[in-house]
């Protein structure tokens, strides 16, 4: 059966349980203008209706969450315009902000990979639940882009510089690091994913019935290498941090070696713009780093309008022709110029995005 725009994404009321079901299972349910459009009327009805207790997400495929945003509308967007391009981005940026502001009890019920824009309608609520097969990536510097939907906030916010590791490389971690690094607030397992629904809907205590249900993991995978990538990734350029990673000996080289040749497949432009960003990301509250992330992605459609930029390129060596060939431009690391960076970073004047204050989204839901 061919799907339609509204079947992609369910809502249903089950008691005082809305209830969200991603439904795009060939697209490992990449989240297209139509489903970030319902979810954001989803969250609005919800927020203002009193018989809603709580929301949760769901996948209907076993194999992912969300592999994110369909970055393949949004080069088809572009090719339209630059505008329709930006405004899918504020879209989406403007729903990442609805859900840190919503008020209740949110929690999406995670099993497979939950990547880039689908890491952004779940990141910021109230809950996050990471069943057995959870896997956490924001790979978006190996095709041209950054890590946007407001993580660089959080990533700039890990130990160890872990969230730069991430950010740069695009490496999946499984629940038991997520825990470990706050971005799950409980491991469950799937099978158990029916029962929190049905205490949902029947109003129990959204903490209970999520803290009698978890089970601590054991270490995560990245615990042997945390001294490791702190000496490396917590350097101030990108050119030192690659240094670092092919300089490391000891138990640990034939890792950093592997990472290192990760970050030789990235678009250099990229890495740098995703280093600054979380660099600069300390400083910045949610709301602030999303207006940034606005400024940053219509730089980029900006150098991709005439089909020519490195996201357009990623795209087309990733998920069009599959040739796995990217095309970078610049294609060195040292060729990125702070001069190149500030012009990214720079104010878009009357084109910023503006964001309601948290207050002014509060108050909207009268």
């Amino acid at each position: 059966m061919t799907e339609t725009a509204d079947e992609t994404l369910k809502v249903e009321m089950q008691g005082t349980l809305a209830l969200v079901t991603l439904n795009r299972p060939k697209a490992l349910n990449a989240l297209t203008q139509h489903m970030r459009a319902a979810l954001a009327r989803c969250l609005w009805s919800a927020a203002r209706d009193p018989q809603v207790y709580a929301v949760a997400l769901q996948s209907e495929s076993p194999r992912a969450f969300s592999a994110g945003s369909d970055v393949r509308e949004v080069i088809g967007l572009v090719r339209t315009g630059l505008a329709a391009g930006a405004k899918a981005f504020a879209d989406e940026y403007a729903l990442n902000w609805q859900c840190e502001c919503f008020s209740k009890p949110t929690v999406p019920l995670i099993n497979g990979m939950v990547m880039g824009g689908g890491v952004g309608i779940t990141q910021f609520g109230t809950h996050r639940v990471a069943g057995e097969g959870y896997a956490f990536a924001m790979p978006e510097t190996l095709i041209g882009l950054f890590p946007d939907v407001g993580i660089c906030h959080v990533l700039a916010r890990l130990p160890d510089h872990v969230g730069m590791y991430l950010g740069l490389t695009g490496r999946r971690i499984g629940r038991a690091e997520a825990y470990a690094l706050g971005l799950v607030t409980h491991c469950i397992d799937s099978t158990d994913f029916g029962a929190i629904k049905a205490a949902l809907a029947d109003t129990w205590p959204v903490d209970t019935v999520l803290d009698e249900r978890h089970r601590e993991p054991e270490a995560g995978e990245l615990a042997p290498y945390r001294e490791a990538i702190d000496r490396c990734f917590s350097a101030v350029r990108v050119e030192d941090i690659v240094a670092r990673l092919e300089a490391l000996e000891g138990e640990h080289r034939d890792w950093a070696q592997r990472v290192a040749a990760d970050l030789k497949r990235c678009s250099p432009l990229s890495l740098k713009i995703t280093h600054r960003h979380i660099r600069e990301a300390q400083a910045l509250d949610l709301r602030q780093t999303l207006q940034v992330d606005y400024r940053l992605a219509v730089r980029i459609l900006e150098g991709d309008g005439a089909g020519g930029g490195d996201f357009y390129e990623g795209v087309r060596a990733a998920l069009i022709d599959k040739d796995g060939a990217p095309r970078w431009a610049p294609q060195r690391l040292e060729d990125v110029s702070d001069a190149m960076l500030d012009a990214y970073f720079a104010p878009l004047g009357a084109g910023e995005l503006v964001l309601p204050t948290r207050e002014e989204m509060q108050a909207a839901r009268a």
